[in-house]
């Protein structure tokens, strides 16, 4: 029988998926349905809390900061994905030309995204400080404004200044993962639409675009995940102020659980992010869908 069971692919494949099905378990599985449970229930740190139904989600629907919160998750989320998407994707069909230095150029543009999150964000505050910020000192210098800009302390340039912050990290992981994609399009099609008298904006609408829908599906995806989750650069850099313009769903379920000690509050904020986090993901099913299309499989 031993035998028999170690020359079964099927069960030798559920041995090795084991230990990663238990970490799944443990570290993934376990958090969100305690999250979930506390959400419908009082807890507060050190106290275990009662069932109260919806009486969270009741609350927060009619909190005004947690509206604020959503808005401000929402439009940087958006703002942010959708600017890296076109940077990234710039400097991809940059960086897939024959260029000297190219692999030079791709470790520097790499560096932001492998520098840890938190060295960045302390970066950026001391970048955005409304005393001693260097780029107000060199606009000043260059005679561009007259004053220091108050980056942090007006709410529209706090949301501004923390949405460059998220693009300078996360283009980098766009544009590596979107040259990735380009480099496994045959110049094959290239050659045929060239031969066909296409221009390079033909062959990019036509060609490049179609074929790196998938990738492109995929890397959004992650990339809306990543943003909307994000957390350590708004806390390092902001702590939600001013006036809570940036806070976001997980700075504020952080605040309120933790800070404020209202666990089932916090988890109740971090559990209505699931829905959208769940319609990324299916963003991205679709995207994959398409793919087996263009490989002339069937719909599914």
């Amino acid at each position: 029988m031993w035998a028999r069971f170690q020359n079964s692919r099927n069960a030798l494949g559920i041995v090795f998926m084991l230990p990663a099905a238990l970490l799944l378990l443990v570290f993934l599985t376990y958090p969100l349905g305690l999250g979930t449970w506390l959400g419908f229930t009082d807890a507060k740190v050190g106290r275990a809390g009662v069932w109260i139904g919806l009486e969270n989600y009741e609350f927060l629907w009619n909190d005004s900061v947690t509206r604020l919160a959503l808005f401000n998750t929402l439009f940087y989320t958006a703002v942010a994905s959708v600017i890296k998407f076109f940077l990234g994707l710039w400097l991809a069909l940059l960086l897939n030309r024959n260029l000297r230095f190219k692999t030079f150029l791709r470790a520097v543009i790499l560096l932001p995204y492998i520098v840890p999150t938190a060295l960045s964000a302390i970066a950026f505050w001391w970048i955005y400080d409304s005393q001693f910020s260097i780029l107000s000192w060199g606009l000043v210098k260059l005679g561009l404004i007259d004053n220091y800009i108050d980056f942090l302390g007006d709410p529209w340039n706090a949301r501004l200044a923390v949405i460059f912050a998220n693009i300078w990290r996360g283009v980098p992981f766009v544009a590596i993962t979107l040259l990735a994609g380009l480099q496994t399009i045959s110049p094959s099609y290239y050659e045929a639409s060239a031969i066909d008298g296409a221009t390079p904006w033909q062959q990019f609408r036509h060609v490049t675009l179609p074929l790196l829908t998938p990738i492109i599906a995929v890397v959004m995806t992650f990339s809306v995940l990543f943003t909307f989750t994000d957390f350590q650069l708004i806390y390092v850099i902001t702590r939600g102020g001013p006036l809570n313009a940036t806070h976001l769903m997980a700075t504020l379920s952080f605040q309120r659980a933790i800070s404020g000690g209202a666990l089932g509050e916090g988890a109740a904020i971090s559990i209505a992010m699931v829905p959208f986090l769940l319609a990324a993901i299916m963003f991205s099913y679709f995207g994959l869908q398409r793919r087996a299309w263009q490989q002339g499989g069937g719909e599914k």
